[in-house]
């Protein structure tokens, strides 16, 4: 198998309705996640794109206001010849709306639910036992998945994206049952807990790990792997983002490194292109193309431990003009393109 690019192995994602995202800090898991809501509404699919980090950063890659506790519809999927697309809606959970809406569901607190969110109350509780703060956020998503009478007027959806917590914590984040096992053993929201469990740890749900080809994120991939599947949980895919262009062919890349580029060579294609050519010129030329070929041999090493993850793998190009709304077209279009939707 080349490592100029990973080959994934055929995979059938069409009885996935829980697509879980996360990844290590910097490797651009939003992005994906975002991306990837964007690719399943492309295949006609309705979608709900959901955060629970709190930093509105769907609101800031589809470039709409700031989003409330409330689904709202944010993009339309890519036009397929044949298909008509779907819409990507999305929602902010946020763990104090979360409980106050828990409080009111089971307990009909109603105002006198708002009124302990006035007292500090709902803060204390989300803060003080994390494990019930991951239920509660789970719990949404969840929800949102299986809509029945008491949801009348809800909208159903065909595809959930779940922009989660980094790999560190998504085992933690979704094994809410473990979690929750010091703190509630009984009661409305330790069965919350065990249903939330159901949809996890079943066909329905994959979860996604995002990595650049880079040592430490690609060693908390496979951390992450090992956890997951410790857990129980349903590993999905491996996405590599990200991925410079590949300036040079192997050939060059040999001769590179061993110093046997062709100097005169390499002065005559700059003069044919009509470029003033200094002695300067092409030792900066030489130097870039020697840091090049280092990248790539410490890159492709990085492939070759994806490779034998024995996962299916797919890859996600650096945009040179960065990620706006354009941009996440075009990676919905290569995650479509190489069948992860």
């Amino acid at each position: 198998m080349s490592a100029d690019s990973i080959k994934s192995r055929p995979a059938d994602w069409s009885k996935v309705q829980l697509h879980v995202i996360t990844g290590k800090g910097g490797t651009g898991k939003s992005t994906v996640a975002a991306a990837l809501a964007l690719a399943l509404a492309s295949t006609g699919k309705e979608v709900l794109l959901c955060e629970v980090e709190g930093r509105q950063g769907i609101a800031r890659m589809f470039d709409v206001e700031p989003l409330p506790y409330e689904e709202r519809r944010i993009a339309r999927g890519l036009p397929t010849h044949g298909v008509s697309p779907g819409a990507v809606h999305a929602l902010h959970i946020d763990a104090e709306s979360a409980l106050l809406e828990y409080l009111a569901m089971y307990y009909k607190l109603g105002r006198a639910g708002k009124a302990l969110d006035r007292f500090g109350v709902i803060d204390f509780a989300t803060t003080i036992a994390p494990g019930v703060r991951d239920v509660l956020l789970t719990g949404k998503v969840y929800e949102a998945a299986h809509r029945n009478a008491r949801n009348k007027n809800a909208r159903k959806y065909d595809a959930i994206v779940l922009d989660a917590p980094p790999t560190g914590r998504i085992t933690q984040f979704l094994n809410v049952n473990g979690e929750l096992a010091g703190l509630a053993k009984v009661g409305p929201i330790k069965g919350q807990a065990d249903t939330v469990m159901t949809l996890f740890r079943s066909p329905r749900t994959a979860v996604h790990l995002v990595t650049v080809l880079e040592e430490m994120p690609v060693q908390e991939t496979v951390d992450g792997i090992s956890e997951l599947r410790g857990a129980d949980l349903p590993v999905g895919a491996v996405i590599v983002n990200l991925v410079r262009p590949r300036d040079l062919g192997v050939a060059d890349l040999e001769a590179v490194r061993s110093g046997d580029l062709d100097r005169e060579l390499v002065t005559a294609d700059l003069q044919a292109a009509k470029i003033d050519v200094t002695h300067e010129l092409v030792d900066s030329l030489l130097a870039e193309a020697s840091d090049h070929a280092e990248r790539r041999a410490l890159e492709d090493a990085q492939r070759r431990i994806v490779q034998s993850l024995d996962v299916p793998s797919y890859e996600l190009p650096r945009l040179a003009s960065g990620i706006d709304l354009g941009g996440l077209y075009e990676l919905a279009a290569s995650l479509k393109e190489q069948g992860l939707s």
